[in-house]
C-alpha cells in the first residue's frame, strides 16, 4: 500500500469540480462524467478492461487465474452533493484503484477477477433519487418513477442520460448476473462523530439505514400581507412550518430507535415580502434502521398533512420518491473484516449506519461488507470535510487484506497462499431488517 499514490489519485480526481465553496460533481454533469473517464483511463493504464453500463456505472476488471469465477468487487462514487466534501465516495473509490496498484507491485496473481465499481448517482442532491447506479445493477431501479425527474433547471432523469452518451435505455440492461460477483467490499468516510469520539481506526458495519424520502407540496392561497387578518390566511409556508414540526416531534419520540427525520428543502412561492405565500414544496427524509420505526414516523407524518390541512385551509399532496428498506450486511463478510483488523492490529467498532450507501443495495444480492473511516468533528457533504491520510491508510490497508482474501491470492505453482474461502454460491445475502 502506498499511501503517497493513494493520496496523488485522490488528489487528480478532485481537481476535477473542485472550487473554495466545495467540490461540484453533480450525477451526469460534465464535471462528475470528466472525473469518471478520467478514472476510467487510471484503469486501462494499469491494463485492467473497463466498461460503462447503461446507467453509467464504470466497471474496471483485472483479470484473475481463472476468469470465468465471480469477481470481488470493490469501490463507491465520484459524484457529490451541492458544494459537497473532498472525501465522501470517493475515498472508496481511490483506495479500492490503490489495491490493485499495491498488487500489481506485489506481482499477486489471484485466482478470482477483482473489479473496481464506480457507481453512478449515488446522491440525491440532482434528482432527488439516490443509488441509482446500485439499484440498476441489481434490477431494482424504479425505471418509470425516475425518468421524468427533473433537476433544479427543469432537466429530466432521461435527458441528462443522453447528454452523457449513455443510450442504453431501458436501464434494465445495467443488471447483472446474481453469479457475477463473490463479494462487494465498499470503503467510505463515517459521515458522523461516533469513530472520532471513541478513538477507534474502522467502523465494521453490520447495518444499513435506508432513507424513505418525500416530495410535498402544499398549496394555499395568495393575498396581501398588508390587508389580509392573520386569522383569515392560507399560508403555505406556515403549514410547511408546521409540517416540519410534527416530523421532528414523531422522530424524537422515536429517539432509542435512531430514527432521525429532516425537511431538507422548503421552497416558498411566490416569495415576495408584501405577499402571502400560497405554495410551499418541501423535501423530507426519514431514516433508520428499524422498519417498524420508520412506519410509525411516516404514519404520524400522513396525520399531521390531515390536521394541517384542517388547520389552515391548505391542501397538502405529497409522492413518495423513494421507500428502501434497512439492510443488513453479510455475518460472514463482516467476521471476516474482524478477523483481518485483528490481525492488522488495527481497533474496530461494529456500528449502523444512519447514511444510506450503495453497499445496501449490493447487500440484496451479494455477500457485502462496508468499512468506516472517521470524520473529524463527523462533517460530511460540506466543504469541511475531513479525514486524516493516516487514518484513510488503515481502512485502504484493510480493504487490501480482504480483497486479497476473498480473491485468493496464489502461490507460483497456482496453489492459493492462504486458506481459500472459495464458495460458488454465496451462503449468505443481505436481509432486510
Amino acid at each position: 500500500m502506498n499511501l503517497e499514490r493513494l493520496e496523488q489519485t485522490w488528489r487528480e480526481l478532485n481537481q476535477i469540480g473542485y472550487s473554495d465553496k466545495g467540490v461540484m460533481r453533480l450525477a451526469y454533469t460534465p464535471q462528475e462524467r470528466q472525473a469518471v473517464r478520467r478514472l476510467a483511463a487510471m484503469c486501462e493504464a494499469r491494463g485492467m478492461s473497463v466498461r460503462m453500463d447503461a446507467s453509467g456505472n464504470l466497471i474496471a476488471r483485472r483479470e484473475g487465474q481463472q476468469p470465468h469465477l465471480p469477481a470481488v468487487a470493490s469501490g463507491s462514487h465520484l459524484d457529490a452533493v451541492f458544494e459537497g466534501g473532498s472525501y465522501d465516495g470517493i475515498i472508496g473509490v481511490v483506495a479500492a484503484f490503490e489495491a490493485i496498484c499495491s498488487l500489481d507491485d506485489q506481482g499477486i496473481v489471484t485466482k478470482h477477477p477483482i473489479e473496481i465499481i464506480c457507481f453512478a448517482c449515488e446522491e440525491s442532491s440532482r434528482f432527488g433519487v439516490s443509488t441509482v447506479g446500485s439499484k440498476a445493477m441489481i434490477g431494482e431501479l424504479d425505471i418509470d418513477g425516475v425518468a421524468g425527474l427533473t433537476d433544479r433547471d427543469g432537466k429530466t432523469f432521461r435527458d441528462a442520460l443522453s447528454e452523457c452518451s449513455l443510450n442504453g435505455w431501458p436501464l434494465t440492461e445495467a443488471a447483472r448476473a446474481a453469479d457475477d460477483l463473490k463479494v462487494f467490499l465498499e470503503m467510505h468516510i463515517e459521515q458522523g462523530p461516533v469513530l472520532e469520539n471513541a478513538d477507534i481506526q474502522v467502523g465494521i458495519v453490520h447495518g444499513i439505514a435506508a432513507p424513505t424520502r418525500l416530495q410535498v407540496r402544499i398549496q394555499g392561497k395568495a393575498s396581501h400581507t398588508g390587508t389580509t387578518p392573520m386569522d383569515q390566511r392560507q399560508d403555505a409556508f406556515l403549514a410547511a412550518a408546521e409540517i416540519g414540526l410534527i416530523l421532528e416531534a414523531a422522530a424524537l419520540a422515536e429517539k432509542e430507535h435512531g430514527t432521525v427525520g429532516t425537511v431538507g428543502v422548503c421552497v416558498v412561492k411566490p416569495g415576495a415580502m408584501n405577499v402571502v405565500p400560497d405554495t410551499a414544496e418541501l423535501k423530507i427524509d426519514i431514516r433508520g434502521t428499524h422498519v417498524s420505526s420508520k412506519t410509525t414516523v411516516l404514519n404520524k407524518l400522513y396525520a399531521g398533512f390531515r390536521q394541517v390541512e384542517a388547520k389552515r385551509g391548505v391542501k397538502v399532496e405529497w409522492t413518495m420518491l423513494s421507500a428502501e428498506q434497512p439492510v443488513l450486511l453479510s455475518e460472514e463478510v463482516t467476521q471476516s473484516l474482524e478477523e483481518s483488523c485483528q490481525a492488522l492490529g488495527v481497533s474496530y467498532l461494529k456500528m449502523a449506519s444512519g447514511a444510506g450507501h450503495d453497499a445496501m443495495n449490493m447487500a440484496r444480492r451479494w455477500p457485502t461488507g462496508l468499512i468506516f473511516v472517521p470524520s473529524r468533528d463527523g462533517v460530511s457533504h460540506h466543504r469541511e470535510e475531513y479525514t486524516s491520510w493516516e487514518q484513510i491508510g488503515v481502512g485502504a490497508s484493510l480493504l487490501e487484506a480482504e480483497i486479497k482474501k476473498w480473491a485468493v491470492v496464489l502461490e507460483a505453482d497456482g496453489r492459493p497462499k492462504y486458506e481459500d474461502n472459495e464458495r460458488t454460491q454465496p451462503e449468505q445475502m443481505g436481509e432486510s431488517a
